[in-house]
């Protein structure tokens, strides 16, 4: 195995040297900027990206129901639009090489950066390769079928590539250091936060006679002279219930991401600096719930594809197991695997089928766990390489000797359990808020608090690096 996995990374190796002359790159600045021009280069890259995403696609007819309906925050993408896939081909492509890391079939030391920068070279490889073979399956599978001219097709399947390497190319001008933190982030938190918006403040019409956003239709309520419907709303629209149930799984997010084991450490290179190393609650961050949604969402594509073509009557024995549609809502499960494992969102949704809330609420929590076990494993977050982390930062614990074994076995202490509990209660707050209904939708919130923390820790990292700049990429890592 060892063999196979250093013959495939030479491989690697090989055929990015050979291809990286011909890739275009994002030049990194010759200088650091300043704060306030990585945060304008970050403007204009959102800019882009919003404006990208209310231009139609060119000979697009809105499909049936929506495939990546599920996927659609995880992926900051818009339906019918230039951002169709969204950053879908970038998060999949680094996932991909990721795992293939952390698992040790690919082997690179992230400590030279020219090994680092094979990596990168061949992560976009693959993203370019995923962003081809998307748009040909998407552009064919869902919008192929609404196409009255056969060649309007090479024309959808160009705008969807064209639209997702300028993506790319958005995502790495910021990493590259003309902005702060990722394109992905910022464009996931601005699509949630967009969501958020416009569930509060919408002056559209709904389909109960008032307005989509809660705060024009409780103003509208409240000249009418009728304040009975403001708690619950029907047709999933937004409500006070919702707003009060938004805030408070943001204040529990907060409170939790707050939660911390803090193991001291001292400097071996700077006598007298002490600090503390924070294990988190949260240790896992948010990654186990995009693998758990992105397979959800994949799986219910496949499903939703399958019906549609091989049981669009609910007549298939077999295939009623796995999936069944109402055939005159399309994108509404009545029964098979797929009802169990998609949210029935809204209390009067949930209230018809409790058993199904219930189960994908444990579904939900089932999977995180599972994802996240995985991730600390495969993404080198495990206690053997978080010592040797700590160790190649120039610090160790007090009592305890500057050797990988015994910070290893404290550690082994903490971040398993924290590794469990905190996957237990991404799961179960993901679940409960997209059965009950938040403003963004529970995984979109989930998403955007962690986008803005880490936000927030990049900035202090930022201040630490002048002072320590081994610590404070210690303290980015976590």
């Amino acid at each position: 195995m060892a063999e196979s996995s250093g013959s495939l990374t030479a491989i690697l190796r090989r055929v990015v040297f050979k291809a990286e002359p011909y890739i275009p790159q994002v030049p990194k600045p010759k200088k650091k900027l300043t704060l306030q021009t990585r945060l304008l280069w970050c403007g204009v890259a959102l800019l882009i990206y919003m404006v990208m995403g209310q231009t139609p696609l060119f000979g697009a007819t809105t499909p049936e129901f929506d495939f990546l309906a599920f996927a659609r925050v995880i992926f900051a993408s818009q339906q019918g639009t230039l951002v169709e896939l969204g950053i879908g081909p970038i998060v999949t492509a680094g996932l991909l090489m990721q795992l293939l890391r952390g698992s040790e079939i690919l082997k690179f030391d992230f400590k030279k950066p020219e090994e680092r920068g094979v990596f990168q070279t061949a992560t976009k490889l693959v993203t370019y390769i995923i962003i081809v073979a998307e748009s040909i399956v998407y552009a064919i599978a869902v919008y192929g079928p609404t196409l009255s001219d056969p060649s309007v097709m090479y024309v959808m399947i160009g705008q969807l590539m064209a639209a997702s390497i300028i993506i790319m190319f958005l995502d790495e001008l910021i990493q590259k250091g003309w902005g702060i933190g990722s394109g992905i982030s910022l464009f996931i938190m601005a699509g949630v936060a967009q969501q958020i918006l416009w569930s509060l403040f919408s002056p559209l019409p709904a389909g109960d006679g008032g307005t989509i956003g809660i705060i024009p239709y409780m103003a509208q309520s409240f000249m009418a002279g009728d304040i009975s419907n403001i708690l619950f709303r029907s047709q999933q629209l937004p409500s006070i219930f919702g707003l009060c149930l938004t805030a408070g799984v943001l204040l529990i997010l907060v409170f939790t991401q707050g939660m911390k084991i803090e193991i001291p450490i001292v400097s071996t290179k700077y006598r007298g600096f002490s600090a503390v190393y924070p294990i988190k609650m949260m240790y896992v961050s948010n990654i186990p719930v995009i693998l758990a949604s992105a397979l959800t969402a994949n799986a219910v594509f496949v499903f939703q594809m399958l019906w549609a073509n091989l049981n669009p009557r609910n007549n298939n024995i077999f295939m009623n197991i796995v999936a069944q549609y109402d055939p005159t809502s399309p994108s509404t499960p009545i029964g098979g695997l797929i009802y169990y494992i998609t949210p029935p969102r809204g209390l009067e949704t949930a209230a018809l089928d409790p058993s199904r809330a219930v189960g994908y609420v444990l579904f939900m929590i089932g999977i995180v766990v599972v994802f996240g076990k995985l991730w600390v494993e495969l993404g080198g977050l495990s206690p053997k390489s978080a010592a040797q982390n700590l160790l190649d930062a120039d610090v160790q614990i007090p009592g305890f000797r500057r050797s990988n074994k015994p910070v290893e076995a404290l550690l082994n202490k903490y971040i398993p359990s924290v590794t469990i509990i905190g996957s237990i209660i991404l799961g179960l707050l993901a679940g409960v808020s997209d059965v009950l209904g938040v403003f963004g939708s529970g995984i979109g919130i989930l998403l955007m608090v962690d986008i803005l923390i880490n936000y927030y820790t990049q900035l202090v990292r930022e201040q630490v690096e002048v002072v320590m700049p081994r610590l404070g990429a210690l303290l980015g890592r976590k």
